[in-house]
């Protein structure tokens, strides 16, 4: 009697073991995240700021970085995530006339101005854009079709009548603003057409030459919008206010981003900015 009430009970608790193993086995609830897909023209701030933010709120944000152009085809193509934050304006307007932007969430997050990016110490003593046309001299851009400073550069070249002299020079096309800042402390070339920040990225490899302001065609701005493809659009949102917060903004100064527009007319008075959408 005593045995068979021992297999009873044993066949019991393996049946409820079968029963409650799933409860047991099941992964836990995810934690809420987003997917930024954006342009690389401010990868530190956005690396500090994701982790800020899931401080904060508990939201893993999760970014696509590269060059503007790529990353938008990427997005497009694959009609997924949160939020499109380019290196520049003219993206943007590329993004919203695809329509996979909320065009009312549309917001300005800092500003930036082209600028000559060298090694530390000036080695061939580059002090303007005629410069770049030094024989021998190693340059690189970003590639002008897919990548937001390649854009200006090759403008801004172009507009100075030194686009096909420079152009003799360049050894290299770089496909992100990450990848066109490294140029530098990598010794890859011996100067470039970058973001004014690209310094701020690398202080002690790099240094930079502002470019004579009269000559300095457009500012650039980084601004981003929830995409349509968006599933939790309000969580999204929160994260580019959030992006614009008090809580980022002593980032993005430590990096050296302009947070209007009267900043970077210090060194590029009479330039155009794209209208935003």
């Amino acid at each position: 009697m005593l045995l068979r009430t021992v297999i009873i009970f044993l066949i019991g608790a393996i049946i409820g073991a079968l029963i409650t193993a799933p409860l047991y086995l099941a992964p836990a609830t995810p934690s809420k995240s987003i997917t930024v897909f954006a342009g690389a023209a401010a990868a530190p701030v956005y690396d500090e700021a994701a982790k800020l933010f899931k401080d904060k709120y508990g939201v893993n944000v999760e970014f696509r970085l590269g060059g503007s152009g790529s990353v938008l085809s990427a997005m497009k193509i694959a009609k997924t995530g949160d939020l499109f934050i380019p290196g520049s304006p003219e993206f943007l307007l590329e993004a919203a006339k695809s329509n996979i932007l909320d065009k009312g969430s549309v917001k300005k997050l800092a500003y930036l101005v082209p600028a000559i990016v060298v090694q530390k110490g000036n080695p061939h003593n580059i002090t303007s854009l005629e410069d770049l046309s030094k024989p021998g001299l190693r340059v690189g851009i970003a590639d002008p079709i897919s990548v937001c400073v390649g854009l200006y550069a090759k403008e801004l070249l172009e507009k100075n009548g030194l686009w096909e002299s420079v152009k003799r020079n360049i050894v290299v096309y770089a496909q992100s603003c990450d990848a066109t800042a490294a140029l530098i402390p990598t010794g890859a070339v011996d100067a470039i057409i970058g973001w004014h920040v690209f310094v701020d990225w690398y202080p002690d490899k790099a240094e930079r030459v502002w470019i004579e302001p009269s000559k300095v065609p457009k500012i650039g701005y980084i601004a981003g919008a929830v995409s349509v493809f968006a599933e939790d659009k309000v969580l999204a949102k929160k994260f580019l206010d959030f992006l614009a917060s008090e809580d980022v903004a002593g980032i993005w100064a430590r990096y050296g981003y302009f947070a209007s527009e009267q900043e970077a007319r210090q060194y590029a008075p009479n330039a155009a900015i794209e209208d935003i959408i």
